[in-house]
């Protein structure tokens, strides 16, 4: 089998696009909630309905953790605390939006 050019200019497509792909995506940026007694009420309330260790798989596997109920807690006591949000942050009232929760399953 012979590979002719268009052969090759498809090859070259190919790895071009993969080569842009795996440039533009990159190491996780987001910091994590940090799992301490001071968030302890973030992931409480994020996983208050989460399965029991005995469920079923299928049931551990589609459960997701309630973030926005977790985020009611997280402004007012960055106000009270005085801990300031970086330059360019996006809105504030989305904090799991982008910050991730350690899994708890």
């Amino acid at each position: 089998m012979k590979i002719d050019r268009r052969d090759w200019l498809f090859i070259c497509f190919v790895v071009v696009v993969a080569g842009i792909f795996l440039a533009i995506s990159g190491s996780e940026k987001t910091r994590v909630v940090p799992d301490d007694e001071m968030h302890g009420i973030v992931y409480k309330t994020a996983y208050r309905s989460a399965p029991a260790p005995d469920s079923s798989i299928f049931r551990k596997a589609f459960f997701r953790p309630d973030k926005k109920g977790a985020e009611t807690f997280c402004e007012p006591c960055h106000n009270l605390r005085g801990v300031p949000y970086p330059p360019g942050h996006p809105q504030k009232n989305r904090c799991l939006f982008c910050h991730k929760l350690k899994k708890k399953l």
